[in-house]
């Protein structure tokens, strides 16, 4: 918490000097709450660069505080709301209890819940909350299908963080287009049960899991972890060079991250600065709350990355032909 309060005791002195909040000229500015380390290499970098991208393509100031306690949701978010921050943004689930209760108290300010639930924008009472919604199970289908055509075991993997709603929806789709593409290429693919860390910043925790679980068949993996997908994928690097071939791959999220860690064969990819940019859109116009902004594979918010040259040429033209039934609607029909 020393960083945030070092940021309140600096925008305090900064306000003071500041026009009033709806003077012409007025500076928006949005302040990005996480629990994840925005430097993971994963969600939380991210869900921070989609801010500072939104932030950059419409003007408006940015600040963050992130690795921070459950413990600590609600007291940082009003920290940002008594300094006159126009919008929270809360880039997870997890948030939506400090989310309500403080757009409860400050009805005057806007608050963007990443992955918020479909109906949490109806329980804000003063209409102040907007739930940014990537499908999640079509970010499942877009790993879960390159999964099932790259495992040679038959068995793949996903790491969850905690038990949301939305990891539930990854994980399903995940193995329901491994199932099917799998099928498919006349192969049957296990996923096996998914696991949580109930952290998003216990990297030990994915290289744990990520061991066990190769201990169990699976050679692909996928994750809603952060930092413990990363600790995954140091186990996962490992255990290749260990063998010294790269034979156990690894499927990324939300950002293009293909040369990271040698595993890496392909990231689902989430365009999350869209949606937030549609949220500060709103929030200039006066139009903000109350609704559900959804991100899928047709509006484009969703798509897959680069494909890693360890994808045989004739998996990577499969594979973008799912993508392409997937955008199309037609997948698994």
């Amino acid at each position: 918490m020393k960083k945030v309060f070092a940021l309140v005791l600096s925008l305090v002195m900064v306000l003071a000097l500041a026009a009033p909040a709806f003077a012409a000229d007025k500076t928006y500015k949005v302040a990005m709450i996480c629990d994840s380390s925005i430097s993971d290499g994963g969600w939380g970098a991210a869900c921070y660069n989609a801010m500072i991208d939104a932030a950059a393509a419409n003007g408006w100031e940015t600040a963050y505080s992130d690795s921070i306690d459950q413990s600590a949701y609600y007291d940082t978010i009003v920290s940002y709301c008594d300094l006159g921050y126009d919008l929270i943004y809360a880039p997870g689930n997890q948030y939506t209890d400090a989310v309500l209760q403080a757009a409860e108290e400050y009805p005057e300010i806007a608050f963007a819940l990443l992955n918020g639930g479909a109906s949490t924008p109806e329980k804000a009472v003063n209409k102040n909350v907007t739930s940014l919604l990537p499908n999640a199970t079509e970010i499942g289908w877009i790993a879960g299908a390159l999964a099932g055509l790259m495992t040679e075991t038959g068995t793949i993997a996903f790491i969850g963080g905690m038990e949301l709603d939305t990891t539930k929806g990854k994980y399903a789709g995940y193995k329901e287009a491994a199932a099917y593409v799998g099928e498919k290429a006349g192969k049957t693919v296990k996923t096996l049960d998914i696991v949580y860390s109930n952290s998003f910043s216990a990297s030990d925790k994915g290289i744990e899991f990520a061991k066990a679980m190769i201990d169990q068949g699976a050679d692909v993996f996928f994750g809603d972890a952060s930092a413990v997908d990363s600790g995954a994928r140091q186990a996962i690097d490992a255990a290749n060079q260990a063998v010294g071939a790269i034979k156990i791959y690894d499927i990324a999220q939300p950002a293009d991250i293909l040369g990271q860690n040698e595993c890496i064969i392909c990231s689902q990819v989430t365009d999350n600065s869209s949606l937030v940019g549609l949220s500060m859109q709103a929030v200039m116009n006066g139009t903000f709350g109350g609704e559900v902004i959804y991100g899928t594979l047709e509006n484009g918010v969703l798509s897959a990355g680069k494909i890693s040259d360890l994808v045989p040429a004739e998996i990577q033209e499969q594979y973008k032909a799912y993508l392409e039934e997937m955008i199309a609607g037609t997948f698994m029909q």
